[in-house]
Protein backbone atom coordinates (compact mmCIF):
# COMPACT_ATOMS: atom_id res chain seq x y z
CA UNK A 1 0.00 0.00 0.00
CA UNK A 2 1.31 3.46 -0.92
CA UNK A 3 2.57 5.54 1.97
CA UNK A 4 0.45 8.41 0.66
CA UNK A 5 -2.73 6.47 1.39
CA UNK A 6 -1.44 5.17 4.73
CA UNK A 7 -0.58 8.68 5.86
CA UNK A 8 -4.04 9.97 5.09
CA UNK A 9 -5.57 7.05 6.93
CA UNK A 10 -3.98 8.00 10.23
CA UNK A 11 -6.78 9.79 12.03
CA UNK A 12 -7.99 11.82 9.07
CA UNK A 13 -10.35 9.65 7.02
CA UNK A 14 -11.07 6.61 9.13
CA UNK A 15 -10.10 3.97 6.56
CA UNK A 16 -7.68 3.48 3.72
CA UNK A 17 -10.69 2.88 1.45
CA UNK A 18 -11.95 6.38 2.27
CA UNK A 19 -8.57 7.85 1.37
CA UNK A 20 -8.48 5.90 -1.90
CA UNK A 21 -11.98 7.10 -2.81
CA UNK A 22 -11.09 10.71 -2.01
CA UNK A 23 -7.94 10.49 -4.09
CA UNK A 24 -9.83 9.01 -7.05
CA UNK A 25 -12.41 11.79 -6.95
CA UNK A 26 -9.69 14.43 -6.72
CA UNK A 27 -7.80 12.87 -9.63
CA UNK A 28 -10.93 12.87 -11.82
CA UNK A 29 -11.65 16.48 -10.89
CA UNK A 30 -8.10 17.47 -11.85
CA UNK A 31 -8.46 15.81 -15.28
CA UNK A 32 -11.74 17.66 -15.87
CA UNK A 33 -10.19 20.95 -14.80
CA UNK A 34 -7.32 20.42 -17.23
CA UNK A 35 -9.70 19.78 -20.14
CA UNK A 36 -11.85 22.77 -19.28
CA UNK A 37 -8.84 25.09 -18.97
CA UNK A 38 -7.50 24.13 -22.40
CA UNK A 39 -10.85 24.53 -24.17
CA UNK A 40 -11.53 27.81 -22.36
CA UNK A 41 -8.10 29.20 -23.25
CA UNK A 42 -8.49 28.32 -26.94
CA UNK A 43 -11.86 30.08 -27.06
CA UNK A 44 -10.52 33.08 -25.17
CA UNK A 45 -7.52 33.45 -27.51
CA UNK A 46 -9.89 33.39 -30.48
CA UNK A 47 -11.95 36.29 -29.07
CA UNK A 48 -9.53 38.14 -26.81
CA UNK A 49 -8.89 41.26 -28.91
CA UNK A 50 -11.96 43.11 -27.70
CA UNK A 51 -14.59 42.97 -24.98
CA UNK A 52 -17.71 41.49 -26.54
CA UNK A 53 -20.56 39.27 -25.31
CA UNK A 54 -18.48 36.16 -26.01
CA UNK A 55 -15.47 37.30 -24.00
CA UNK A 56 -17.70 38.51 -21.16
CA UNK A 57 -19.38 35.10 -21.03
CA UNK A 58 -16.01 33.35 -21.00
CA UNK A 59 -14.67 35.66 -18.30
CA UNK A 60 -17.64 34.95 -16.04
CA UNK A 61 -17.76 31.21 -16.82
CA UNK A 62 -14.15 30.62 -15.70
CA UNK A 63 -14.62 31.57 -12.01
CA UNK A 64 -18.07 29.97 -11.98
CA UNK A 65 -16.48 26.72 -13.13
CA UNK A 66 -13.88 27.15 -10.39
CA UNK A 67 -16.75 27.59 -7.92
CA UNK A 68 -18.46 24.43 -9.17
CA UNK A 69 -15.16 22.52 -8.96
CA UNK A 70 -14.69 23.65 -5.34
CA UNK A 71 -18.22 22.48 -4.48
CA UNK A 72 -17.57 19.07 -6.12
CA UNK A 73 -14.23 18.86 -4.34
CA UNK A 74 -15.88 19.63 -1.00
CA UNK A 75 -18.61 17.03 -1.48
CA UNK A 76 -16.39 14.24 -2.80
CA UNK A 77 -13.19 14.53 -0.78
CA UNK A 78 -14.62 13.31 2.50
CA UNK A 79 -12.72 13.93 5.70
CA UNK A 80 -9.57 14.82 3.76
CA UNK A 81 -11.17 18.07 2.62
CA UNK A 82 -9.78 21.31 4.06
CA UNK A 83 -13.16 22.87 4.86
CA UNK A 84 -12.35 26.51 5.56
CA UNK A 85 -10.06 27.04 2.53
CA UNK A 86 -12.58 25.41 0.19
CA UNK A 87 -15.36 27.63 1.52
CA UNK A 88 -13.08 30.62 1.01
CA UNK A 89 -12.31 29.48 -2.52
CA UNK A 90 -16.03 29.26 -3.29
CA UNK A 91 -16.60 32.79 -2.02
CA UNK A 92 -13.65 34.21 -3.95
CA UNK A 93 -14.78 32.55 -7.19
CA UNK A 94 -18.31 33.91 -6.84
CA UNK A 95 -16.99 37.41 -6.13
CA UNK A 96 -14.62 37.12 -9.11
CA UNK A 97 -17.48 36.19 -11.45
CA UNK A 98 -19.49 39.20 -10.31
CA UNK A 99 -16.44 41.48 -10.39
CA UNK A 100 -15.45 40.40 -13.89
CA UNK A 101 -18.97 40.96 -15.21
CA UNK A 102 -18.89 44.51 -13.83
CA UNK A 103 -15.28 45.18 -14.89
CA UNK A 104 -16.01 44.09 -18.46
CA UNK A 105 -18.17 47.21 -18.87
CA UNK A 106 -15.08 49.37 -18.24
CA UNK A 107 -12.63 47.65 -20.59
CA UNK A 108 -9.70 45.26 -20.62
CA UNK A 109 -7.55 47.07 -17.98
CA UNK A 110 -10.35 46.79 -15.41
CA UNK A 111 -10.81 43.12 -16.25
CA UNK A 112 -7.09 42.49 -15.77
CA UNK A 113 -7.14 44.21 -12.38
CA UNK A 114 -10.04 42.10 -11.13
CA UNK A 115 -8.53 38.94 -12.61
CA UNK A 116 -5.21 39.82 -10.99
CA UNK A 117 -6.72 40.24 -7.53
CA UNK A 118 -8.59 36.97 -7.94
CA UNK A 119 -5.45 35.16 -9.15
CA UNK A 120 -3.50 36.38 -6.12
CA UNK A 121 -6.13 35.47 -3.53
CA UNK A 122 -7.09 32.18 -5.20
CA UNK A 123 -3.39 31.30 -5.52
CA UNK A 124 -2.88 31.79 -1.80
CA UNK A 125 -5.89 29.57 -1.04
CA UNK A 126 -4.64 26.94 -3.51
CA UNK A 127 -1.29 26.94 -1.73
CA UNK A 128 -2.99 26.37 1.61
CA UNK A 129 -5.22 23.57 0.27
CA UNK A 130 -2.29 21.82 -1.43
CA UNK A 131 -0.13 22.02 1.70
CA UNK A 132 -2.96 20.60 3.82
CA UNK A 133 -3.34 17.76 1.30
CA UNK A 134 0.34 17.14 0.80
CA UNK A 135 0.17 13.61 2.25
CA UNK A 136 -2.34 12.57 -0.40
CA UNK A 137 0.47 12.87 -2.94
CA UNK A 138 0.58 14.70 -6.26
CA UNK A 139 0.28 18.08 -4.57
CA UNK A 140 3.67 19.61 -5.36
CA UNK A 141 2.30 20.77 -8.73
CA UNK A 142 -0.63 22.42 -6.94
CA UNK A 143 1.80 24.17 -4.59
CA UNK A 144 3.77 25.47 -7.57
CA UNK A 145 0.56 26.47 -9.32
CA UNK A 146 -0.63 28.44 -6.31
CA UNK A 147 2.68 30.30 -6.05
CA UNK A 148 2.74 31.06 -9.77
CA UNK A 149 -0.86 32.26 -9.58
CA UNK A 150 0.14 34.87 -7.00
CA UNK A 151 2.96 36.10 -9.26
CA UNK A 152 0.76 36.04 -12.36
CA UNK A 153 -1.97 37.98 -10.58
CA UNK A 154 0.53 40.68 -9.70
CA UNK A 155 1.67 40.86 -13.33
CA UNK A 156 -1.94 41.25 -14.52
CA UNK A 157 -2.40 44.25 -12.25
CA UNK A 158 0.83 45.81 -13.51
CA UNK A 159 -0.10 45.04 -17.13
CA UNK A 160 -3.48 46.73 -16.67
CA UNK A 161 -1.70 50.07 -16.27
CA UNK A 162 0.44 49.64 -19.37
CA UNK A 163 -0.15 50.15 -23.10
CA UNK A 164 -0.31 46.44 -23.98
CA UNK A 165 -3.20 45.27 -21.82
CA UNK A 166 -4.56 42.09 -23.40
CA UNK A 167 -6.88 39.25 -22.50
CA UNK A 168 -4.60 36.72 -24.21
CA UNK A 169 -2.52 36.74 -21.04
CA UNK A 170 -5.38 35.28 -19.02
CA UNK A 171 -5.67 32.51 -21.62
CA UNK A 172 -2.01 31.68 -21.06
CA UNK A 173 -2.64 31.70 -17.31
CA UNK A 174 -5.48 29.20 -17.76
CA UNK A 175 -3.32 26.89 -19.88
CA UNK A 176 -0.53 26.88 -17.31
CA UNK A 177 -2.98 26.20 -14.50
CA UNK A 178 -4.51 23.37 -16.54
CA UNK A 179 -1.09 21.79 -17.07
CA UNK A 180 -0.49 21.79 -13.31
CA UNK A 181 -3.87 20.08 -12.77
CA UNK A 182 -2.88 17.46 -15.36
CA UNK A 183 0.47 16.83 -13.65
CA UNK A 184 -1.24 16.36 -10.29
CA UNK A 185 -3.86 14.05 -11.81
CA UNK A 186 -1.18 11.88 -13.42
CA UNK A 187 0.78 11.76 -10.18
CA UNK A 188 -2.32 10.71 -8.21
CA UNK A 189 -3.07 8.09 -10.87
CA UNK A 190 0.41 6.61 -10.48
CA UNK A 191 0.12 6.56 -6.70
CA UNK A 192 -3.20 4.73 -7.00
CA UNK A 193 -1.67 2.17 -9.38
CA UNK A 194 1.18 1.51 -6.92
CA UNK A 195 -1.31 1.05 -4.10
CA UNK A 196 -3.05 -1.85 -5.87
Amino acid sequence: MSSAFKAVDAGRTGTVADATSSTKALRTLYYVRFGFAIIWAILMMAMAKTINPGTVALLVIYPLFDLAAAVIDFRSSGASRPKAPLYLNMGLSLLAAIGLAVAATSGIPSVLRVWGVWAITAGIVQLIVAILRYRLGGQWAMILSGGISVLAGSSFIVMAGGPNASLTTVAGYAILGGVFFLISAIRLHRLAAKAK
